[in-house]
């Protein structure tokens, strides 16, 4: 006669189950604001897209003119709040900056935060194309920056070029 233990119930406890969906929580949590600057970067790299709209005949202007457009009429353009997409709710041509509005279907952390693009220009050279400064950078060398920099979105969302 052979004395056998009572097997032993194979599986987790109520216990370490908890602990293992503890840990999963604290690292989602971790990881969550990461995920939610690249979506942010993501979009405000698609919404860029939109400035092309006012960019080139920004840049026509300046080089047929030397001047700038004050505003979305004197860049032939259509009144800011009629050129819209998914992420941007308005463009607006100021001074020859071009100012996107983020709205509609973007992130909470942009709606209604400003990204501008500025053309900047060597003055007294009249073949040197127009070159854009994105956000907050600064112009390259020899060159100088054009109407207001507006940009409102936080330093940590912006892309690598327009920091």
């Amino acid at each position: 006669m052979s004395l056998a233990l009572p097997a032993r119930p194979r599986g987790f406890t109520l216990i370490e189950l908890m602990i293992v969906v503890a840990i999963i929580a604290i690292l989602a949590m971790v990881a969550m604001p990461s995920i939610q600057g690249k979506l942010v970067r993501s979009q405000i790299i698609e919404a860029a897209r939109w400035s092309e709209v006012a960019k080139n005949p920004v840049a026509q202007s300046w080089t047929a003119t030397k001047t700038l457009p004050a505003d979305n009429a004197a860049a032939g353009l259509p009144a800011a709040e009629k050129i819209v997409s998914n992420l941007v709710s308005n463009v607006t041509v100021e001074s020859g900056a071009v100012h996107i509005t983020f709205g509609n279907q973007a992130n909470p952390a942009l709606t209604g935060h400003i990204l501008s693009f500025r053309p900047a220009v060597v003055d007294d050279a009249t073949i040197v194309p127009v070159a854009w400064v994105c956000g907050n950078a600064k112009a390259p060398d020899k060159m100088t920056a054009k109407g207001s920099n507006r940009t409102d979105i936080p330093e940590r969302f912006l892309p690598t070029n327009c920091r």
